[in-house]
C-alpha cells in the first residue's frame, strides 16, 4: 500500500516539470486553505449565525446570503498570500485587485448553491486560475476562453469534504482529513462512464424549455419502450457542484439550459467562474460539456458575470443532446418512428 499523497505533494510533483507551474500550485493551495475555513464555518450551521440570511448588499447579480459574503472574504484573505493579480467573484460586481503585477488571476463562486444552506443540503466552492493579462487589475484577465485555464476545481461540503481538481493532467479527487487539515488524494484520474441512465434537471421548468431539451427528457421518460431503449432516473439538488460530483463518481448528465423565463434565456450558470471550470473538470474526466450549440471551453466571454446554458457529463449523452439542438427533428421522441399515436396524434 502506497503512502497517501496530500494536495501540496501532488502539486509539487506536477510543478517539477515546469517552473512556471509553481505559482499555480501555490495559488491552488491557498484556495484549498480558504475552503477548509469555509467548510469549518458551514459545519457550525446555525451556531455560526444566520448564514442563510440576505445581506442586502448589491453584487450586480443575485441576492447575497451571509455565507456568500463570509466565504468571499475568506478567499480574498487567502489570495493576498498568493501570486494573484486580481479576483473575479460572483459576490463582486467588478474585478478586485489583489497583488497587481502578479502573473495569475482567479475567478470564484464562493458558495455554489447557497440557497440550500438552511436546508443542510450539500453546497460548494468553484474556482478557476487563469493567466493575468496586462497589469491584471481589470476584467480583461477573465475575458479568456475556458481553454486558457491553468487550474480549475471545486470543493463540495457534504457528509465529508472533497476537492475536485484538474491542472490539465486528468481530474483528481481529494478528501479532507479534518484532524490534519489536509486534502488527501483518494481518487486519481477519475473517468466518467461514457453512457448513463441518470439525468439531472429541474423538471418543473419543462413548459419553458426549447424543443431539443423537451425531446431529450421525453425520450428519457419513455424509458425502455422509447427510442433510448432503457430506463432513466432523475436527480436534482439545485447545487451544481453536488450534481457534477455525482456524475464524476457514477456517470450521468447535468442540464441547466436556457429557457423562456425572464432572465433565463442564456441559462443561469456564469461562464467564467462556474461553467468553464466545471466543463474543464468534466472533459479531463473523459466527459463533454456544451451550451447545446458550442463547446463550453470554446466560448469567449465578453463580461465577467456572463451566463451560459450548460449541458455536461457522460460523453455519449452530451453528444446526443447536441445533435438534437442542431437537428431537433432528426432524433428522439419527435421522430415519426417513435411518435406516440392516439386519437389526436398520428
Amino acid at each position: 500500500m502506497t503512502d497517501p499523497i496530500d494536495l501540496g505533494a501532488f502539486l509539487d510533483r506536477w510543478a517539477q516539470a515546469d517552473p512556471a507551474r509553481a505559482d499555480v500550485a501555490v495559488t491552488v493551495v491557498r484556495l484549498s486553505e480558504a475552503c477548509c475555513r469555509i467548510g469549518s464555518l458551514i459545519n457550525l450551521g446555525s451556531l455560526a449565525g444566520a448564514l442563510g440570511s440576505e445581506t442586502g448588499r448589491q453584487s450586480g447579480v443575485d441576492a447575497q446570503k451571509e455565507i456568500d459574503v463570509r466565504a468571499n472574504d475568506l478567499i480574498i484573505a487567502a489570495l493576498k498570500e498568493a501570486p494573484v493579480a486580481s479576483l473575479g467573484s460572483e459576490e463582486l460586481e467588478w474585478a478586485l485587485p489583489i497583488n497587481p503585477g502578479a502573473p495569475l488571476a482567479v475567478a470564484v463562486d464562493p458558495i455554489d448553491g447557497s440557497s440550500n444552506i438552511d436546508c443542510n443540503v450539500s453546497i460548494g466552492t468553484i474556482f478557476t486560475v487563469l493567466p493575468a493579462r496586462a497589469n491584471g487589475v481589470d476584467t480583461s484577465s477573465f475575458l479568456q476562453k475556458g481553454s486558457a485555464q491553468l487550474a480549475a476545481g471545486f470543493v463540495l461540503y457534504g457528509p465529508y469534504t472533497t476537492l475536485v481538481l484538474t491542472v490539465g493532467n486528468g481530474t483528481h479527487i481529494f478528501t479532507l482529513q479534518r484532524t490534519a487539515g489536509q486534502f488527501i488524494l483518494t481518487a486519481p484520474n477519475v473517468e466518467i462512464p461514457t453512457s448513463t441512465r441518470e439525468y439531472a434537471i429541474n423538471a418543473s421548468n419543462y413548459r419553458y424549455w426549447d424543443e431539443a431539451i423537451r425531446t431529450y427528457i421525453d425520450d428519457c421518460l419513455r424509458g425502455r419502450e422509447g427510442p433510448r431503449g432503457k430506463n432513466f432516473n432523475m436527480r436534482w439538488t439545485a447545487s451544481p457542484v453536488a450534481d457534477i460530483y455525482r456524475i464524476l463518481t457514477r456517470g450521468g448528465i447535468f442540464l441547466y439550459p436556457g429557457d423562456l423565463r425572464d432572465n433565463y434565456t442564456m441559462g443561469r450558470l456564469r461562464l467564467v467562474y462556474e461553467a468553464n471550470p466545471l466543463a474543464w473538470i468534466i472533459e479531463q474526466a473523459g466527459g463533454a460539456a456544451t451550451s447545446g450549440f458550442e463547446r463550453i471551453l470554446d466560448h469567449e466571454p465578453t463580461a465577467l458575470h456572463q451566463r451560459t446554458p450548460f449541458i455536461g457529463g457522460s460523453k455519449t449523452e452530451v453528444e446526443y443532446l447536441a445533435r438534437l439542438h442542431h437537428d431537433p427533428h432528426g432524433l428522439g421522441e419527435r421522430s415519426p418512428l417513435f411518435g406516440r399515436r392516439g386519437l389526436f396524434r398520428t
